[in-house]
């Protein structure tokens, strides 16, 4: 009995045990399933963790690039600052010299505006002194025309003492007719009128000197050389003819036309007739040759003479003023310079060419009038 009774306390403790071991292996393989999750958490910790570095590897990777390109960018800027300041210190000084320029240029306006004033008083002052040249100059042409007209007096009274000689005739032969009481008055008539006629040739005479004699206009016009060379010699021929000089006249079938003054070319026609004239003074052959040809814009005008030519290195010279080759109180210097002068005026050129010994030949270019000249 106690055997048995014995059995069922043993058989409890077995249930006891089992259930107790059950119960351990139980939580032995709870704890074993909680160690696997936490193993399969870990090992997607890890995963994520590796993710992570690996990202974190990335991101480090691009910071460094970053790193790089700010470490440029801030180099860049860096040398961008620098120039920013040196173009400031640039521009504060060209500022600066802006400014000094301003104050130069500020002088220089006040400095230009008084050089201004004196420019104008200057200019001024110039054509005070232009007009008083000019003045002189036709002072001293006017001075020279009235030294030939001197020198030509002797010519001029002889030209004026036959026509008045004439008319005195012819009047007398009138008045003797009158007083024999002539029946005829046609024959007294035809004494008057030849008379009339010498007078008339006298007062063209004076008309001529009046108009050479006279201060001659700066007005141009379009004029003829024939006639102006024609009364040139009209008032030198009496003192040629007086000198035994010959003169040959040969002027062309044309008619060439210039503009200019016919008084001022008259009196350098004149002034060259007188040059020639006292050259062949003391030669065998006294002879004066006047020639024209005409070119496609200007006439060529020469005077050929027989004297003694120019002593050779003085054919620059004699055109200058006051410059003369004659005896002291035999000239006075300024014929040839006032033509000079005048043919000048007219836009020509005179030149002379000489061989000591075979004369002189003085050549002047005068430039025609155009076709449209009125």
């Amino acid at each position: 009995m106690e055997a048995l009774s014995a059995m069922p306390e043993a058989v409890t403790e077995d249930r006891e045990a089992e259930s107790r071991l059950r119960a351990q292996v139980e939580a032995l393989e709870w704890r074993l399933r909680k160690r696997d999750e936490q193993r399969r958490a870990m090992l997607h910790i890890m995963g994520d963790l590796n993710e992570v570095n690996r990202r974190l590897g990335d991101q480090r990777k691009a910071m460094l690039h970053i790193l790089v390109d700010y470490e440029k960018d801030r180099s860049g800027l860096a040398r961008q600052t620098e120039r920013l300041d040196s173009s400031r210190r640039a521009l504060l000084h060209i500022l600066q010299d802006s400014h000094r320029s301003n104050l130069r240029l500020a002088d220089s306006r006040k400095a230009m505006i008084h050089i201004m004033g004196d420019l104008r008083e200057t200019t001024a002052e110039m054509q005070r002194r232009e007009q008083e040249l000019r003045d002189k100059q036709e002072q001293l042409v006017q001075a020279g025309k009235l030294a030939t007209l001197g020198e030509l007096t002797t010519g001029v009274a002889h030209e004026l003492n036959n026509p008045l000689n004439n008319t005195g005739l012819f009047v007398g032969n009138a008045l003797d007719l009158i007083e024999l009481g002539a029946a005829d008055k046609g024959q007294i008539v035809r004494e008057l009128r030849q008379a009339m006629q010498q007078v008339s040739k006298a007062t063209q005479i004076i008309s001529h000197l009046r108009t050479f004699g006279r201060a001659a206009p700066v007005s141009r016009e379009p004029i003829s050389l024939r006639p102006v060379i024609e009364r040139a010699l009209s008032l030198v021929h009496e003192q040629l003819r007086l000198h035994e000089i010959e003169v040959t006249l040969d002027l062309g079938p044309e008619e060439p036309v210039v503009v200019g003054n016919p008084i001022q070319l008259e009196q350098v026609f004149i002034n060259l007739l007188a040059n020639a004239r006292d050259a062949v003074a003391d030669s065998l052959r006294k002879a004066i040759r006047i020639s024209a040809s005409v070119g496609s814009a200007a006439v060529e005008i020469a005077f050929v003479d027989t004297g003694h030519g120019i002593p050779s290195g003085l054919e620059r010279r004699i055109f200058d003023p006051f410059f003369t080759t004659k005896e002291v109180g035999k000239g006075t210097g300024l014929g040839l310079s006032i033509t000079y002068g005048i043919v000048k005026e007219h836009g020509g050129t005179i030149s002379v060419a000489s061989t000591p010994g075979e004369g002189a030949t003085f050549l002047i270019h005068l430039p025609l009038a155009g076709p449209d000249t009125k």
